[in-house]
């Protein structure tokens, strides 16, 4: 055992031990029936306004060995000594044989109203002994100098002595044969000192069992998972030890806590073996939660799908705050809280908290939406709004992008989900689309060869997709005669697609030169020496090549006929022969 859970179950005992046997707190006040705005209620300073108040009260009392007060708390006749042994024999009854939940009871001044009886009256619980039973009934009894009190009924202090002598209700507890005299009589801060040594005696006596259980089932757990296995390293990081520890523990403060000694410290392990199990419930489930969370993220990456993890962590948040607002509501309602009075606080509160927290919110669904429209994906090279990067993460309130200038942009996940987004990740192929222009003396029969042999080394390149490859002579503009290039690059990374483009420009570039005319400038020029003019060579052979093509009706205009097509395709030798990367 750690160091911690060893702290924490000191100041348990410690706590548990003072609380349950001192039972000194101020009796609580009633509360009111209503919420409706009224006169004034007197309270009584006994507390006797509400069965639960009566029967806590009485039973503090005796506790402390005050039977003079508790005996206020009688609806009888007796005064003195007379008045003391019943309220003394009423303690000793009630400790002995009644079993009740006090958080039961209620605590509204016009008691139980929908117990069958009548409106003066409530129902306590019975004490069976043989063929014996005892009912421990309330009456509401009115006065004359205050507000209407609960007190023990007379016909339950009439048949008390009579139950008592019978069955010998009077004899020590079992839990008193079995310690010395002296630890029953001697008493220190008005609590005997068997008590100071059995209540601390059973929770070490329960967190040693608890501890040795649980450290068998770890013993247990690391021989079954002898082999590393994912499994395994899940669990160990996810431990639920811890868990099953407390809750044990729990469980065995619950079954100790039934043969408490009186009806208060009954009712106060109770309370807190409850509130304990509960606690352990639900972090055995947050335990639980983070292991199946871990294990479907685990599973997600090996999958090759990281989008989806932000989701888990959302679903995972979410599920967390819902086991805890539980457990909370549960703790309040055993504690007498009334929780319609509690969720109506609380759907104010949600309401204000909701316009508080509305970007956030925003942004939770955005999260949502993106993790279910897959537009994004951690890796994915994307352009958001106006950011251009890749996706880094993808969090719960916001999605972080790498961009080219390798800074992080933050963006809130509603907004990305709103946004115009443009994913690059899911492309096929990368689209070459250049325009370019010719010299304006460009003849004809040239502008003929450059299309034509274009065409050529777009359908023969095998990095190029010739079904839809085209090159047109488009317009005349000012300077120049434009032609359009329009092709499907087989590439999907970037860079390759930029060696591609490269090479693809260079041969026409070399086509251009071979037809004897050039790329037109986009301004004018001015010559100061004699222009030389066109190559007339180069020109007549090229002139010759499209007057061939005529005779032969070959003439590729305006396109390559099918069979040609298919015939050249991914014929061009890539990458160039004099490339250095041919060898590879």
């Amino acid at each position: 055992m750690t160091l911690k859970p060893k702290i924490l179950g000191l100041c348990l005992i410690l706590w548990a031990t003072f609380e349950c046997l001192a039972q000194t707190p101020a009796l609580p006040p009633t509360e009111p029936s209503s919420a409706t705005p009224g006169p004034a209620v007197i309270e009584d300073p006994l507390g006797r306004t509400s069965p639960y108040g009566t029967v806590v009260g009485f039973m503090r009392a005796a506790q402390r060995g005050n039977f003079e007060l508790a005996g206020d708390f009688l609806d009888t006749k007796q005064n003195g000594d007379a008045r003391e042994e019943l309220a003394r024999n009423l303690s000793q009854t009630m400790n002995s044989g009644l079993k009740v939940d006090l958080d039961q009871l209620s605590r509204a001044p016009e008691g139980n109203l929908e117990d069958g009886l009548r409106r003066t009256r409530d129902r306590v619980g019975e004490i069976k002994s043989g063929n014996q039973i005892l009912d421990i009934l309330l009456d509401r009894v009115e006065r004359k100098d205050g507000p209407p009190i609960w007190l023990f009924s007379s016909e339950t202090i009439l048949a008390l002595p009579d139950f008592v002598q019978q069955q010998e209700m009077m004899e020590p507890t079992w839990f008193e044969t079995y310690f010395p005299k002296p630890l029953l009589e001697k008493t220190l801060w008005k609590i005997p000192l068997y008590r100071l040594i059995f209540v601390p005696l059973l929770l070490l006596l329960a967190l040693g069992i608890a501890w040795g259980i649980t450290w068998l089932l770890a013993a247990f757990s690391r021989l079954a998972f002898r082999r590393p296995s994912q499994a395994y390293v899940v669990v160990q990081r996810v431990s639920l030890v811890g868990p099953i520890r407390l809750l044990l523990f729990a469980i065995l403060v619950s079954l100790g806590g039934r043969y408490g000694i009186t009806l208060l410290i009954r009712h106060f392990w109770n309370r807190v073996a409850t509130i304990l199990i509960v606690g352990a419930i639900v972090w055995l489930s947050l335990r639980i939660i983070d292991l199946v969370a871990q294990n479907v993220t685990s599973q997600l990456a090996r999958k090759g799908a990281p989008h989806k993890i932000a989701v888990i962590h959302l679903f995972r948040v979410l599920a967390k705050a819902v086991a805890v607002i539980i457990a909370l509501l549960l703790i309040l309602h055993m504690q007498g809280v009334d929780l319609t009075t509690a969720l109506a606080g609380v759907g104010i509160g949600g309401v204000a908290i909701a316009f508080a927290a509305q970007k956030t919110i925003e942004n939770l669904f955005g999260t949502v939406m993106l993790v279910i429209d897959q537009s994004l994906r951690v890796g994915d090279f994307c352009r958001v709004g106006e950011t251009l990067g890749t996706i880094e993460e993808i969090g719960l309130r916001s999605t972080r992008i790498r961009t080219l200038e390798r800074t992080v942009v933050s963006v809130p996940n509603g907004q990305a989900a709103s946004t115009v987004t443009e994913n690059f990740a899911p492309r096929d192929k990368v689209w070459f689309r250049h325009t370019f222009g010719l010299r304006h003396e460009t003849s004809a029969d040239q502008l003929r060869f450059v299309l034509a042999r274009i065409r050529e080394l777009l359908y023969e390149h095998p990095k190029v997709e010739s079904s839809s490859a085209r090159i047109r002579f488009v317009r005349f503009s000012g300077s120049s005669l434009d032609l359009d290039i329009f092709a499907y690059v087989l590439a999907i990374d970037y860079a390759v697609f930029l060696e591609i483009q490269e090479d693809l420009l260079l041969r026409i570039m070399d086509i251009i030169e071979t037809s004897g005319t050039g790329v037109a400038f986009p301004s004018q020029t001015t010559y100061l020496a004699k222009d030389s003019g066109l190559d007339s060579e180069k020109t007549k052979e090229v002139v010759t090549q499209v007057q061939r093509w005529k005779q032969d009706k070959s003439l590729p205009f305006p396109n390559y006929p099918p069979e040609k097509i298919a015939e050249i395709a991914d014929s061009l030798e890539y990458p160039p022969p004099d490339s250095a990367l041919h060898e590879r």
